[in-house]
């Protein structure tokens, strides 16, 4: 079994807390639950300028793994950083946590993660568009909204890495995903 760097070889992480690992077909459904459970990422990527953060709304795409699917113009400053690690190829590198505001932290629950962000095209697009109108129904009830996020750039998280934080059922309770 694979092992992300922050979890040591004795299964504790940085805090000392146990995290319980599994890798790709087996994605535990506790993650897969707060990820849908959640509709905004807050999604760090770095540029030429430096390391930057912004918030983004999300919709949960199924398959082996789960992936996040969103949209930003590539006007935005994420959006360049993204695009140019799309034509060169490799997909931007990411990290993103997705959680509730304003929980108490004995029962804090949330996502951690690392992935790579790619655009959509084509028939992947369709279906990522579907996803997202899903997710967000609004979209598809404003007509000019709908206009303006169809001219947009549509974008894919393939999570590498999860971390599932839930509190709620103990301090410090975790559970991780690493892709082989």
């Amino acid at each position: 079994m694979t092992r992300p760097h922050d979890v040591d070889a004795d299964g504790t992480d940085e805090t000392g807390g146990r995290a319980a690992m599994t890798t790709a077909d087996d994605c535990p459904d506790a993650i897969r639950r707060a990820l849908a459970a959640h509709t905004t990422l807050t999604l760090a990527y770095t540029d030429d300028e430096g390391p930057q953060a912004c918030a983004v709304l999300y919709a949960t795409a199924d398959g082996p793994a789960p992936s996040l699917v969103l949209v930003t113009a590539e006007s935005t400053r994420h959006g360049r950083a993204f695009a140019r690690a799309a034509d060169a190829g490799s997909g931007a590198r990411v990290a993103f946590t997705a959680q509730r505001d304003g929980q108490e932290w004995s029962a804090l629950t949330g996502v951690q993660g690392r992935g790579r962000c790619h655009r959509l095209a084509g028939a992947d697009r369709a279906a990522g568009w579907r996803t997202y109108l899903e997710r967000f129904p609004f979209v598809a009830a404003d007509d000019r909204l709908t206009a303006a996020l169809e001219r947009t750039a549509l974008w894919e998280v393939r999570p590498e890495w999860l971390r599932l934080i839930d509190n709620g059922r103990g301090f410090g309770h975790k559970e991780e995903w690493h892709a082989p």
